[in-house]
């Protein structure tokens, strides 16, 4: 294979999330969490007082067996890899929502427009259903319907580097404080039930 040749996938799973925009949702999956992570699972709404559902079902396509889901229950958080379906093209450098409005190069920053939409997310895991192939996850980023290409544990000792150096990010912590990431841009609005499947 050649760098520039095309690469398929199939998705695994499809993710349901209160989130139907992409002005609804959390910048960062740790924006949309609440604060002690409980598994309420529930957060206020930003100047509404409606109380928005921050869970999110994962549904796993048919041809995933069963028992790939075994085992996972033990796990705090799993990572989920996903594409990107709404992001719509992407720039050499862009003005992240944090710190000063400046650009910066693309690959230093978490944009979702990248050449390939692809997106990484460590979310909470709240229960595992195997027989009926889902998952209930938490403190989401995601927008309802994202394809889920994989799933994976998150497991402390290979996925946490609490020394790592974070470049501009560092800056913009010392300045503003950590979790500073812009949330939603406007309220939700309470729904009465996920948005059904075409």
């Amino acid at each position: 294979m050649s760098l520039g040749s095309p690469i398929d996938f199939t998705p695994i799973a499809v993710i349901r999330t209160p989130f139907r925009e992409r002005i609804d949702a959390p910048h960062q999956s740790v924006v949309g969490a609440e604060p002690g992570g409980d598994e309420r699972g529930v957060k206020e709404a930003a100047g509404v007082g409606v109380r928005v559902p921050t869970l999110a079902t994962i549904e796993f396509a048919d041809w995933i067996p069963a028992e790939s889901l075994q085992d996972l229950e033990g796990f705090d958080r799993v990572w989920l890899i996903y594409h990107l379906h709404r992001s719509d093209g992407w720039k050499a450098r862009v003005k992240p929502p944090r710190g000063p409005r400046r650009a910066r190069g693309l690959f230093a920053t978490r944009s979702p427009h990248r050449p390939n939409a692809i997106g990484l997310s460590c979310v909470r895991l709240v229960s595992v259903d195997a027989a009926s192939r889902s998952v209930v996850v938490a403190d989401v980023d995601l927008l309802d319907r994202t394809p889920i290409l994989d799933m994976k544990p998150y497991v402390p000792y290979a996925d946490a580097f609490p020394d790592a150096r974070a470049g501009w990010v560092d800056e913009v912590d010392a300045s503003l404080g950590r979790f500073t990431a812009p949330g939603p841009k406007r309220p939700m609005r309470a729904r009465s039930g996920p948005t059904p499947l075409p």
